[in-house]
């Protein structure tokens, strides 16, 4: 018989990272590098524009020895990864608060700390819950708060997902906001080098399929996000975002046809992606200005 595990709170008991700090110049170069992603026709924004919403989730880029990464690809250990056994880790959702932009060209200093950390039991298993705060800084000034509230499990766990159907179109629900994207692995693999993510359920079939149960290789949670804003980026580009709210439901795999859609309001929009398997994978409320 097999001994009864401990509960994921007791390994981050007398877990507290203190605040880290970095700072980027945070030249024209990524956020070039994401608008081509995205297929735009030219750089969103030149030195002295503002960035774009969570664009800075291109900036600030880690990358740890190639020695210090897990056969999974994340690293083995960090910072602000929590003490847990055979970790798995993904991101469920997250907010922004924004004072000011930030601007292109202009050197920003970010500090990361941690915020609350939490045991919670769901239904495949005790998950444990981690939100980073992140506060952005530009010329002493506080530009704008993030936090992140990433999902750590202890251990694989048994995913099963619909077979991928890249040739049906996601559900079209009417809304004024549309954007489609089909997300390939090539895709895929860019916005890996781009955000510095060596995860290998973004870029390797076998592994994704083999290691981790997935149809395919998994669409990032914070591309969808930034497809969401896309939204609010290219039909209200004289609206500033002052607060942004995000969750990622359901993954998306490579090869699906994905919808992003939008409905405004005189105060913000309410975002979301469809699938054919799933009408909320991920869902943003924005507040305008």
């Amino acid at each position: 018989m097999q001994p009864t595990p401990p509960p994921l709170g007791s390994y981050v008991q007398s877990w507290t990272p203190g605040p880290v700090t970095a700072e980027d110049p945070l030249a024209t170069g990524p956020a070039a590098a994401l608008a081509a992603l995205l297929d735009l026709p030219g750089p969103v924004a030149e030195a002295g524009d503002p960035l774009p919403p969570l664009w800075s989730w291109v900036y600030f880029p880690q990358w740890p020895a190639q020695r210090e990464l897990g056969s999974d690809g994340h690293p083995r250990h960090g910072h602000f990864l929590p003490p847990v056994p055979d970790r798995q880790r993904m991101i469920a959702g997250g907010r922004c608060e924004t004072t000011r932009p930030l601007r292109l060209g202009e050197p920003a200093e970010r500090v990361t700390s941690l915020g609350t950390v939490a045991a919670k039991q769901g239904s495949t298993g005790e998950l444990l819950f981690v939100t980073e705060r992140r506060e952005f800084r530009q010329r002493g000034h506080l530009c704008l708060v993030e936090e992140q509230d990433i999902v750590y499990r202890s251990g694989r766990g048994s995913a099963r997902h619909t077979p991928v159907d890249a040739d049906t179109a996601a559900p079209d629900s009417g809304e004024p906001w549309r954007l489609p994207l089909h997300p390939d692995p090539t895709l895929l693999f860019r916005f890996s080098a781009l955000t510095a993510n060596a995860h290998r359920i973004h870029y390797d079939t076998p592994y994704a399929q083999g290691e981790e149960g997935y149809p395919g290789p998994v669409v990032h949670g914070p591309l969808l996000v930034l497809l969401m804003l896309e939204l609010a980026r290219r039909h209200a580009p004289t609206r500033q975002v002052r607060s942004l709210s995000y969750r990622l439901r359901r993954p998306v795999f490579a090869g699906e046809r994905v919808l992003a859609s939008g409905t405004p309001s005189d105060s913000g929009a309410g975002l979301r992606i469809a699938t054919r398997r799933e009408e909320r994978h991920a869902t943003a409320e924005v507040m305008f200005r």
